[in-house]
């Protein structure tokens, strides 16, 4: 399971003594173990663990744009660094062609014609994607494909 992947991952950090991939990984089993705790639950499905990655990634990215705007490239750059870590540990993100043939199938499937219907589009999308695919592009496309 992926859960294990990270934590026989930061073990090894540990023994290499690579600081900057053992911080990341404890930030990251920090926030696994404090799901688990939320959900009581022993383990955690990969769909979880994928789902914390991403609100990891997400919470890089913003970081990211803030150093950014601060003119703080030191702390960008380690940002990103750790968003590369991070991004290693999610399932390999699938084509925009692939994602314009699952968004025409799920349009086709619920028989969305407008925007209206677009949250229904996207949980469909979701749930056929299972976190291999950018939400942000996902939203772009089925926009364009709905006419918004």
């Amino acid at each position: 399971m992926l859960e294990d992947k990270v934590s026989n991952d930061m073990k090894q950090a540990m023994k290499n003594r690579d600081a900057e991939l053992v911080s990341t990984l404890r930030f990251l089993m920090a926030a696994l173990k404090n799901l688990r705790i939320d959900k009581h639950l022993e383990k955690l499905e990969d769909a979880d663990v994928i789902t914390t990655i991403k609100k990891q990634i997400k919470q890089r990215q913003d970081s990211i744009e803030q150093y950014t705007k601060a003119n703080r490239k030191d702390l960008a750059d380690k940002e990103n660094r750790e968003l590369s870590i991070l991004k290693k540990y999610l399932p390999a993100e699938l084509s925009e062609d692939a994602l314009k043939k699952i968004i025409q199938d799920v349009i086709a499937e619920i028989g969305a014609t407008s925007m209206k219907e677009m949250g229904t589009v996207m949980k469909g999308i979701g749930e056929k994607t299972k976190g291999a695919a950018d939400n942000k592009i996902v939203s772009q496309l089925v926009r364009t494909a709905l006419g918004g």
